[in-house]
C-alpha cells in the first residue's frame, strides 16, 4: 500500500512523464511538417530556376525551346544531315501545333559546303525546300549573317512578300559542288547526278525569283554575291529589315 505521500509523488512523476512525451510528440509533428514543407520547396526549387539575383548569378535560360515556343526555326550551320533532320522535324511539329500561323525560318548557312570543303549533301537542301512548300503554315524568310548557296535558295523559297534579309546579310548564289573521286566510269555518273542537281536548283530558283531559267543559269556559273538591297533588287528578298 502506498502512502498519501507517496501516491501524490507517483501521480506527480506520472504527470511530468504525460507532459514530456506530449512535448515530443509536438516536437515530432512539427519536425515532420518542417520536413514536409522543406521536402516540397525542394522539388520546386528544382523544377522551376531561380529568378532571384542579377542575371551573372542565373543558370542560362533554354533558348532554343523559347525561340521555337515563338514559331523561329533557325539554321545556322552547315546543311548535314542531322541538321537537316532538326529543321524538318521542328517545320512539321509546329504544322501539326497551329496549321495556319506562320513560321519563322532564320537563315545563317553556307549551304553545303564551307571555306571550299563539301560537308553535306544537296538533298538536305531540297529535303527543306519540299517541306517548306509541303507544310500548310506560310514560311516567312529571314537571312541573318550568311545566306550562301543552297541557304540562299531555302531563303528566296519562302513565302512571297515575306522573304527578307537583315542590312549587314551576305547572300550568294551558286551552282552546286561536285566532290565525287574514283573511276572514270563512276565519274561520269556522278557528274550526270551534279548535272541534275544543278538543273533542279536553276528550276526552284528561276520560279523563285521569277526569273527565266537560262538567265539563272548564267548567274550562277561563279558566285554571284549580293548584299541585302541588292539581293532585293534581284528578287531573291522581298524587304530589308532596318531599324
Amino acid at each position: 500500500m502506498l502512502t498519501t505521500t507517496g501516491h501524490r509523488c507517483f501521480k506527480l512523476l506520472h504527470a511530468n512523464q504525460a507532459h514530456n512525451n506530449h512535448a515530443v510528440s509536438n516536437r515530432s509533428l512539427r519536425f515532420s511538417r518542417t520536413k514536409s514543407v522543406a521536402q516540397r520547396q525542394l522539388h520546386v526549387t528544382s523544377v522551376i530556376p531561380s529568378l532571384q539575383g542579377d542575371a551573372s548569378s542565373q543558370s542560362p535560360p533554354d533558348l532554343p525551346s523559347y525561340i521555337f515556343k515563338e514559331r523561329i526555326v533557325y539554321l545556322g550551320m552547315t546543311l548535314v544531315p542531322s541538321v537537316t533532320e532538326l529543321i524538318l522535324a521542328e517545320l512539321l511539329y509546329l504544322q501539326y501545333e497551329d496549321s495556319n500561323k506562320p513560321v519563322q525560318l532564320y537563315i545563317n548557312s553556307t549551304g553545303t559546303s564551307k571555306d571550299g570543303q563539301k560537308y553535306g549533301y544537296d538533298t538536305e537542301a531540297f529535303a527543306i525546300y519540299d517541306t517548306i512548300q509541303y507544310i500548310k503554315p506560310p514560311v516567312h524568310t529571314v537571312a541573318v549573317g550568311t545566306a550562301w548557296g543552297e541557304a540562299a535558295m531555302l531563303l528566296a523559297s519562302g513565302a512571297k512578300g515575306h522573304r527578307s534579309a537583315l542590312p549587314a546579310a551576305s547572300i550568294m548564289l551558286k551552282q552546286p559542288m561536285s566532290s565525287y573521286r574514283g573511276q572514270a566510269s563512276e565519274l561520269e555518273i556522278h557528274r550526270q547526278e551534279t548535272r541534275n542537281t544543278k538543273a533542279q536548283m536553276v528550276e526552284i530558283l528561276a520560279r523563285a525569283i521569277n526569273k527565266t531559267e537560262s538567265e539563272i543559269e548564267k548567274d550562277i556559273n561563279r558566285p554571284k554575291y549580293f548584299d541585302a538591297w541588292g539581293a532585293k533588287e534581284y528578287g531573291i528578298i522581298d524587304k530589308v529589315l532596318e531599324g
